[in-house]
């Protein structure tokens, strides 16, 4: 068994809040392989984190297990950018010869993928799979498409309420059980200490938004017969709408500075201390404690609209996945097992603060690391996700959420208009993804 792996590009971050392709490929013809070889060498592309030592030793773990049911077999890894993730991966379901057989992915990119004919259809095994029975339902929802499975949930990502332990106590406050008193929280810190945004919002932030949304029982989109349509003009999306902006102004955060915000942005924002609140994910939380703000900040699951309700959050992350052009079938398979089994995704969390795909897995990390917990409470409450067409890849790219929250903030057009607006071109692209 030769292991050997290799980075590909200089070191870049990877964003665990839902990852988008929005670059475009020539449509795949297909290249399915007839061959299913149960030796040679499997080449792997993953992620290359910001510090990717600790993934690096977790992934040869993996491997090392694996390569003791498997002794005819060779790994290659290779660490490829984010960035360029979207060029890369279409240009392989392009090219079957130059392509690798294991490939980790976006969970937002799943159905773009699938259309473009490149990841293989392992619903059989997946199912068969003792391990696989354990998987939170959203995520499984991230690898499947039409209700067959492309693929195994490697980690989820969700996002809670970072609250100013000091901040509260010294103005009295206590952390918001409904998002009314949330938006009146964040006004009062900002009229008590006008230096700190109360709570931290971003105009591009788009999942920091969703929450306000579904919270009020809106949604992005609606499918019927497979097709989608645009939802996000309705009554009850635009009524989360108006609360998540109501929230930009010099009461809370003045759009003139926040209107640009992206979650990284907003993350920043509160780690070093400008911001009483802020929406983050369980993935910010080593940013947080490196921060100005460490030993004096909490978690609590992001409120709903009545009281004892969390509202539901973006279920992001990643997942591995196979080619439908690998001439390894099965033991691409069995290697995603490894990759993405109970045991690799318990090192990941301890290396990186991965959430788990796995609900039992979950629960155990939570008792271990106290700061999981309220992100283990969201997703326990209910996680959504977004709509799984391979429209989704250009809306994202196409920034229409944002454009639609910065139209709004920046008094351009009134709620109604510009949710119309964004709901024509979201509708557009969901014609032509057919």
């Amino acid at each position: 068994m030769k292991l050997s792996s290799r980075i590909a590009a200089p070191i870049t971050a990877l964003a665990l809040a839902g990852l988008t392709a929005t670059a475009c490929a020539p449509q795949t013809s297909d290249n399915s392989s007839s061959k299913d070889e149960k030796s040679g060498t499997l080449r792997v592309w993953l992620f290359q984190e910001v510090n990717n030592d600790p993934k690096k030793k977790v992934v040869d773990d993996a491997i090392a297990a694996f390569a003791e049911k498997h002794d005819k077999a060779e790994v290659e890894v290779e660490y490829i950018p984010v960035e360029t993730r979207a060029q890369r991966i279409k240009a392989a379901f392009n090219d079957p010869k130059s392509a690798p057989d294991v490939i980790e992915y976006g969970n937002t990119d799943t159905a773009g993928y699938v259309k473009d004919g490149g990841l293989a259809d392992i619903s059989k095994e997946f199912t068969a799979w003792d391990e696989a029975g354990d998987s939170d339902p959203t995520a499984a929802q991230s690898v499947t498409v039409d209700g067959k499975i492309y693929g195994a949930p490697l980690f989820v990502g969700v996002r809670a309420l970072y609250y100013r332990t000091d901040v509260f106590k010294e103005l009295g406050l206590k952390p918001p059980a409904t998002q009314a008193e949330l938006i009146s929280t964040a006004k009062k810190i900002r009229k008590e200490k006008p230096e700190l945004y109360g709570l931290a919002v971003g105009g591009a932030y788009t999942y920091g938004a969703m929450p306000f949304i579904w919270a009020n029982g809106g949604e992005l989109a609606e499918e019927s017969g497979g097709s989608y349509t645009s939802a996000i003009d309705s009554p009850a999306a635009q009524k989360g709408i108006k609360a998540y902006t109501s929230l930009f102004g010099d009461d809370n955060c003045p759009a003139a500075k926040c209107a640009a915000m992206t979650g990284n942005a907003v993350v920043t924002a509160f780690a070093s201390g400008k911001a009483g609140m802020a929406i983050g994910g369980d993935f910010s939380h080593q940013a947080v404690e490196a921060g100005k703000v460490k030993g004096k900040y909490a978690v609590v699951p992001l409120p709903g609209v009545k009281s004892g309700e969390i509202a539901p959050a973006f279920a992001g992350g990643n997942n591995i996945g196979v080619l439908k052009s690998t001439s390894h079938r099965t033991l691409a398979i069995d290697l995603v097992k490894e990759l993405a089994g109970k045991e690799s995704q318990r090192k990941f969390f301890d290396a990186m603060g991965f959430l788990p795909t796995y609900t039992d897995v979950r629960d155990e990390v939570a008792q271990q690391e106290p700061f999981v917990k309220p992100f283990v409470e969201t997703l326990g409450a209910g996680a959504k996700f977004v709509p799984a067409s391979p429209a989704w890849g250009q809306i994202d790219a196409s920034l229409v959420l944002p454009t639609m929250f910065q139209e709004i903030v920046s008094g351009k057009k009134d709620v109604a208009g510009a949710s119309g607006d964004a709901a024509k071109k979201m509708d557009t692209a969901f014609s032509d993804a057919g």
